[in-house]
C-alpha cells in the first residue's frame, strides 16, 4: 500500500490482545456521555491480518469526520474475530476487508456470513487485497455482495478517504431508508390498531400512546381543543398537565388549532387533526428533539388518525341509528304486549351481568369479548318482537293456550328472527343481529328439545341460551295474564332442575353466582 505516510512509530500505537481475543485499538475515546448519546460516532471495521495496515488506516482516516460525527476503529485480525466484533457491534457502517488472512478465502466467506446468515444488508463492505491473482475482482464483483473491490497497491492517502467517505455516505442513505420503511410501518401499524377502536377517548388516547412511541425521548403527549380564556384545553394528556405548559407551548397550540399548519420547537412538536364536522384537535409532544424524519411520521400518522377520527364519528352515527332502531322495534313489541316493557329491562340487566360473569370465569373465550358483553343487553330487548305478528287473541289470551294456539305462539320466534335479519341488512356485528340471533334461539333446550330448530348443546347461539335462563326467571318471577307471579326459591329450584336440559349449565351457574352477590333485586 502506497500512500507517501511516515509509518515509523505508527504500529507501536497498536496493540494486540492475546491468541485468540479481539483487538481494539485503546485509544479511541467515545466523548461525553451527551455527545455520545446525540452525536455517536460512525464504527468502520478493519479486518486484516497485517498489523500495519490497521496502523496507517487509522493515520489516514483517523481524523475523519462526516456530518459532525467523528469516527471509530475496530480491528479485527482474523475472520472470526470480525464474527466476534459484528455480534458486538450491530451499528458497523462499513468494513474495510482483506482477502487472505487464516486461509485463502476468509474474507470472501466473512462477506457471505454478513449477508446471509447475518442477514445485514446494510454495513458497506470494501474488500482490500494484496494478492489480486487470488481474488481477481469481475469475478468476486459478479459473485459476492460487496460494494467496492480495491487492491491494496492502488490506495494512495486521498483514495482510501474517497473510498471511506463514499461508504459511510451510502450507509448514511440506506439507514435513512430503512428506519423510514419502519417508521412507516409503524405508521400503518397504528392506524390499524386506532381504526379498531369503537370510542373516542380510546382512540384518542391510543393516538397520544402511538404518536409519542413514533420519537425517541417523548416525555409528554397531550390531545388538546381549544379552551377558555386563549388557553389549550386538554382532552386526552399522558405526563405534563396543561397548566404546567409553557406559554410558548401553549400559544403554538392555540395557533396551530387555528390554522392547522404544525409547529416543531427545539423541545416540543404540535401537529392538528382536521376532521370534517368537528372541532380541530392538536397533539402535541413534549421531549424530543425531533428529527425531520420523525416529524413527517407524527404529521402522517395524525393525518390518518384525522380520517379515523371521521370514520368513528360515522360509525358512532351508525350505532346510535340502531339502538334508535332497537328501541322503535321494542317499542313495538310493547305495544303488542302491555307486559312486555318491564320485563325487557330486567331482562337486559339480567344478560349483561351473566355474560360478564362468564367471562369473568373465562368461560367461552372465543366469543365472548368487549362487544359481546356490551351489546347483549340492548339486543336481549329484541327477543320477543315476533310477537307482533301473533293474534291479540292468542297473545293476550288469559288461560292456557291449546296446541293449535300454542303452535302459532311458537312461530314468533322464527317471525322476529326473520324481521331483525332484514332490518340489519346483512351486518353481522351489530345490535340487530344479535337480536335476530336471541328472537330465534331463546326458546330453544339445551337437550334439543326446544323450538323452532330444535338446537342443542353449543349449536344454540351463546346469546341465546343466556337470554332463555334471564327470561324464564324474569317470566316466572312476575304476574302475567296467564299466571300467578311464582316465589323466587320456586323458581330458582326449577332453574336448578332443568340446568343441563332446559338450560346450558353454565349459564345457570353464572347467573346463580350473580344473584347470590348481587341479589334478585326484583
Amino acid at each position: 500500500m502506497t500512500d507517501g505516510c511516515d509509518r515509523d512509530g505508527v504500529a507501536e500505537k497498536a496493540r494486540r490482545e492475546p491468541a485468540g481475543d479481539i483487538l481494539e485499538f485503546a485509544a479511541e475515546p467515545e466523548g461525553p456521555a451527551d455527545g455520545g448519546r446525540r452525536n455517536p460516532p460512525w464504527l468502520i471495521l478493519i479486518v486484516d491480518d497485517d498489523q500495519e495496515v490497521h496502523a496507517i488506516t487509522r493515520v489516514v482516516l483517523g481524523e475523519m469526520t462526516f456530518e459532525e460525527r467523528p469516527v471509530r476503529f475496530l480491528s479485527a485480525y482474523t475472520a472470526k474475530q470480525a464474527r466476534s466484533l459484528l455480534a458486538e457491534h450491530p451499528g458497523i457502517a462499513a468494513i474495510l476487508l482483506d482477502v487472505v488472512m487464516e486461509t485463502d478465502d476468509a474474507g470472501l466467506k466473512l462477506v457471505r456470513h454478513i449477508r446471509e446468515d447475518m442477514d445485514n444488508r446494510q454495513i458497506r463492505i470494501i474488500l482490500r487485497t494484496g494478492q489480486p491473482g487470488q481474488a481477481p475482482e469481475r469475478q468476486v464483483i459478479a459473485t459476492y455482495d460487496i460494494n467496492d473491490y480495491k487492491a491494496k497497491s492502488e490506495l494512495t492517502a486521498q483514495k482510501l478517504y474517497t473510498t471511506a467517505m463514499a461508504a459511510l455516505r451510502s450507509y448514511r442513505h440506506i439507514v435513512t431508508i430503512e428506519r423510514s420503511r419502519q417508521g412507516l410501518e409503524r405508521v400503518m401499524e397504528a392506524a390499524d390498531h386506532l381504526g379498531g377502536l369503537r370510542s373516542r377517548p380510546q382512540f384518542l388516547a391510543g393516538l397520544a400512546g402511538r404518536a409519542a412511541a413514533l420519537v425517541t425521548d417523548v416525555r409528554s403527549a397531550l390531545m388538546c381543543g381549544a379552551g377558555e380564556g386563549g388557553r389549550p384545553a386538554v382532552v386526552v394528556g399522558t405526563g405534563l398537565p396543561v397548566e404546567d405548559l409553557p406559554a410558548e407551548i401553549a400559544a403554538d397550540i392555540m395557533a396551530a388549532l387555528a390554522d392547522g399548519q404544525p409547529r416543531w420547537g427545539a423541545r416540543y412538536g404540535v401537529v392538528v387533526l382536521r376532521g370534517r364536522d368537528a372541532e380541530p384537535l392538536a397533539l402535541c409532544l413534549l421531549g424530543g428533539p425531533f428529527a425531520e424524519g420523525d416529524r413527517l411520521l407524527v404529521e402522517l400518522l395524525c393525518s390518518k388518525a384525522a380520517v379515523g377520527l371521521d370514520n368513528l364519528r360515522l360509525y358512532e352515527r351508525l350505532n346510535e341509528a340502531q339502538v334508535a332502531t332497537v328501541h322503535a322495534l321494542g317499542k313495538l313489541a310493547e305495544y303488542k304486549d302491555e307486559v312486555t316493557g318491564d320485563h325487557v329491562k330486567r331482562l337486559g340487566r339480567w344478560a349483561t351481568a351473566i355474560a360478564r360473569e362468564l367471562r369473568a370465569r373465562d368461560a367461552f373465550p372465543g366469543e365472548l369479548d368487549d362487544w359481546f358483553c356490551d351489546t347483549i343487553g340492548l339486543a336481549s330487548v329484541l327477543h320477543d318482537v315476533g310477537k307482533v305478528g301473533i293474534p291479540d287473541a292468542i297473545l293476550r289470551k288469559p288461560g292456557r293456550l291449546d296446541e293449535a294456539e300454542m303452535a302459532v305462539m311458537r312461530d314468533h320466534a322464527s317471525i322476529g328472527g326473520s324481521i331483525l335479519r332484514d332490518a340489519c341488512g346483512g351486518d353481522r356485528h351489530g345490535y340487530l343481529s344479535m337480536g335476530a340471533e336471541i328472537a330465534e334461539s331463546h326458546h330453544e333446550k339445551f337437550d334439543g328439545s326446544g323450538y323452532p330448530q330444535g338446537l342443542a348443546g353449543d349449536a344454540i347461539p351463546l346469546a341465546g341460551r343466556i337470554v332463555a335462563v334471564a327470561d324464564v326467571f324474569d317470566a316466572l318471577l312476575h304476574r302475567r295474564p296467564y299466571k300467578k307471579a311464582w316465589d323466587i326459591a320456586e323458581v330458582l329450584d326449577l332453574l336448578r332442575a332443568e340446568s343441563g336440559s332446559h338450560f346450558d349449565p353454565r349459564v345457570v351457574d353464572a347467573f346463580l353466582a350473580v344473584l347470590e352477590r348481587d341479589g334478585a333485586g326484583v
